[in-house]
């Protein structure tokens, strides 16, 4: 059971009043004509298009890693693994 303060149950019930009066107040609104949108903005994509390309850059990658072993990127072990 919630248990409140009568200094909580009067803030309280003050907020939930003023949320039901902005409710209310949506409510009332004639949207008829409104299309249901998803943004307010027309957005098209800003994204580039993808382009597949060879890469044969592996030993210039691991040039600039700060350690290489075995052809590959030596790190830190995660906690609690080896040493």
């Amino acid at each position: 059971m919630l248990r409140l303060t009568e200094e909580e149950l009067e803030t309280f019930t003050s907020q939930l009043g003023a949320i039901l009066g902005h409710a209310e107040d949506v409510e009332a609104l004639n949207v008829d004509d409104v299309p249901p949108t998803q943004h307010p903005y027309p957005l098209v994509n800003v994204f580039r298009d993808d382009v597949v390309e060879e890469f044969d850059g592996r030993e210039a990658a691991l040039a600039m890693g700060p350690d290489v072993e075995d052809g590959r990127f030596k790190v830190p072990p995660a906690h609690g693994e080896g040493s």
